[in-house]
Order: structure tokens, then sequence, then C-alpha cells
């Protein structure tokens, strides 16, 4: 039995998607740098939201070890 029909069927068939696989694997091999450098970026900077947050905790902290007019206002 000659399977060398059978080879090149399969082998044209495998053509057409293939360099779809290729420019895709290609893509995220180009951008998983930057996705891991803007990660770090993230894991390394302190949002705004982040520094409010945590500036009161700081007061509460604050008011709750020593009364300060200043910092425990209540509005």
């Amino acid at each position: 039995m000659n399977m060398k029909p059978i080879v090149t069927i399969a082998l044209c068939a495998a053509v057409f998607p293939l360099p779809g696989c290729v420019a895709r694997t290609a893509y995220h091999v180009a951008t998983a740098p930057v996705k891991v450098a803007s990660k770090a970026a993230d894991w390394a900077t302190v949002s705004g939201d982040e520094a409010d947050r945590n500036r009161g905790r700081v007061l509460r902290r604050k008011c709750q070890e020593r009364y300060d007019e200043y910092y425990c206002t209540k509005d």
C-alpha cells in the first residue's frame, strides 16, 4: 500500500492553519517581555488609591494610640 498520497494530502491540509499558529506564537513571544515589565512596574509602584488608603490607616492608628485633635477630628 502506497502512503505517499495520504502524506501529501495531510501536509497540504496542515499548511493552511500553520501560518496562523506561527504568527500567534510570534506575537506572544514578542509581547511577553512587555507584559512582564508592566507587571513588575505595577508591583514596584504604589497607586494614589493605595497611598490614600495607607495614609488613612496610619492616621487611624495614631488616633487610637494618642489622641491629637488635628488628626482625629470627626467630620
